[in-house]
């Protein structure tokens, strides 16, 4: 009788041991592109607007994690179809919605149609960007709006670099970006101006399906309190950018 309830005890110890364990151990993988200044390689280095806040829910949620820059469409297909990997920044669309656990927002920001300073070219509506050579990068949520918009011929790179070199150049007329990047690149001293204003969006972090609910949870909790507590708009503040509440009205 003795022996059994030994054994007893010990099952209810190794029981107890076992559920005090976290749930989750394994590394999160976040996978990213070079799209400044949301996130971009500099000095062998990984930063951005979108990379220094990662690196700071990741933290404070307490995770195991790593950060990689790769095309955007490999990110994108790695976090759908591996477990513990989640791409950013990532526009949240109907589309998307139920293909990925959700951490929001990074940060809100409007599409700007871009085009080559000297450009003669004029678009200030869909219907006449339409009429012209207009590129994006694969698997970048601005094919979706494009694409939302009637755009079929759509001229896809690999990442915006291409893009912006194929603006520059002369073979593509418009891209479309986000405002912050537009703002950046002119900032950077490149050749381009605002052909017309797009829809806007929100952005955020976009797990793979099978990633644990409390790890989504404390990272969201973690952004959460990171907006609440100003450090966001810093985090924008600190690359010359207004913060992420301010909207392209007020930036005209």
């Amino acid at each position: 009788m003795d022996v059994g309830r030994t054994k007893m005890k010990t099952l209810i110890l190794g029981l107890a041991v076992a559920f005090a364990q976290p749930v989750h151990a394994a590394e999160i993988k976040f996978v990213t592109e070079e799209y400044a200044p949301f996130n971009y390689s500099e000095g062998g280095a990984l930063k951005g607007i979108a990379v220094d806040q990662v690196h700071t829910i990741a933290k404070r949620a307490g995770l195991d994690y790593s950060i990689e820059i790769m095309p955007w469409a490999r990110a994108f297909a790695l976090a759908q179809t591996q477990p513990d990997h989640c791409v950013f920044t990532t526009g949240h669309s109907k589309d998307r919605d139920a293909s990925f656990l959700w951490v929001e927002p990074l940060l809100k920001d409007e599409m700007v149609m871009v085009k080559r300073k000297d450009s003669p070219v004029a678009a200030s509506t869909v219907e006449e960007a339409r009429k012209l050579r207009v590129g994006s990068q694969r698997g970048d949520f601005a094919v979706d709006i494009l694409t939302e918009h009637g755009f079929r011929d759509i001229d896809l790179a690999a990442n915006i670099e291409i893009t912006l070199g194929k603006l520059v150049s002369g073979r593509i007329d418009l891209m479309p970006t986000s405002i912050k990047t537009f703002q950046m690149m002119v900032k950077d001293g490149k050749p381009v101006e605002k052909a017309m204003l797009m829809d806007g969006q929100i952005y955020g972090i976009a797990c793979n399906r099978s990633t644990p609910p409390e790890v989504v949870t404390k990272l969201q909790a973690a952004l959460d309190d990171l907006i609440v507590e100003g450090t966001q708009d810093r985090i924008f503040a600190s690359y010359g950018l207004p913060p992420n509440t301010r909207t392209a009205a007020n930036e005209e």
